[in-house]
C-alpha cells in the first residue's frame, strides 16, 4: 500500500483527488493539507510515501514546502500536481528535489500511474513539462559542438529508439504502443540505458538525448 498526502489550497480539489485515488486499491489517502506549512507538520506526523502538491498556496508554497520535506524527510517523495506550468517553478521545484511535475489536467488513471512510479523512484513529468526543461537546459548548438560520449555507441538499435522517443516527453506506456513491446520490456530498456550512460532518471537521459538527436536519427 503506497500512502499520500494531498496538499491544495482549494477543498474541492483536495476532495475531488481523494476521491478518485481511494479507487485505487493500492493507494490510500493519510490525511491533507491546504498549504505548505501545514503540508510540513502532517509530513512529519504521518510520514507518508508520497505527497501530491500543489505549488501556489498561501502561506507557504509548494517549492518552500517541498524543500523543507526534503531537508527533514529525504526519503519521502514528492510529486507536484498544479495547474500552472512557469519555467520557474518547474526548474525550482525539480531542484528543491520533487520527483515528479504534472498538470492538473492529468487523467486519474495516468497520475495512479505516476504515483506509483515516483514512489519506485523514477521521475514523471508531464508531456510539456519536458520540453520546457530542454529548452532551459540544453544549449541550442549541442548538437553541432557536443561529440557524442562512447557509451552511446553500446546502446542497442532498440535502446537509441527508447532514448529518442524518451526525449519527446513519451512515458513508458506510450514507448511500449509505439515500438510495438510490452511496458516491461520499455522498462528494461530504460534501466540499461540509465546504467549504461551513467544517469540518474528519465529527466537527465531526456536532457542527454535531446544533446545527441541527430545522431541518434543517424543510427535509427
Amino acid at each position: 500500500m503506497i500512502s499520500v498526502l494531498l496538499v491544495d489550497d482549494q477543498h474541492l480539489i483536495r476532495q475531488g483527488l481523494k476521491t478518485l485515488l481511494e479507487l485505487e486499491a493500492d493507494l490510500e489517502i493519510l490525511g491533507e493539507a491546504e498549504n505548505g506549512q501545514e503540508a510540513v507538520v502532517m509530513v512529519e506526523k504521518l510520514q507518508p510515501d508520497v505527497v501530491l502538491m500543489d505549488i501556489r498556496m498561501p502561506v507557504m508554497d509548494g517549492v518552500a514546502a517541498t524543500r523543507e520535506i526534503k531537508n527533514k524527510l529525504a526519503q519521502t517523495k514528492i510529486l507536484v500536481l498544479t495547474t500552472f506550468d512557469d519555467d520557474e517553478y518547474i526548474k525550482a521545484a525539480l531542484q528543491n528535489g520533487a520527483m515528479g511535475y504534472l498538470l492538473k489536467d492529468t487523467p486519474s488513471e495516468e497520475l495512479a500511474v505516476a504515483i506509483r512510479a515516483v514512489y519506485r523512484g523514477y521521475t514523471q513529468l508531464g508531456p510539456g513539462i519536458v520540453k520546457k526543461l530542454l529548452t532551459q537546459f540544453t544549449p541550442a548548438t549541442a548538437t553541432q559542438t557536443s561529440p557524442p560520449p562512447p557509451t552511446l555507441a553500446e546502446l542497442t538499435k532498440r535502446e537509441k529508439q527508447v532514448l529518442h522517443l524518451i526525449a519527446t516527453g513519451a512515458n513508458n506506456r506510450e514507448i511500449a504502443q509505439k515500438l510495438y513491446i510490452s511496458e516491461g520490456t520499455v522498462k528494461n530498456h530504460v534501466t540499461n540505458i540509465l546504467n549504461r550512460l551513467e544517469l540518474r532518471d528519465r529527466t537527465q537521459a531526456a536532457i542527454f538525448a535531446n544533446s545527441f538527436l541527430s545522431y541518434l536519427d543517424e543510427k535509427d
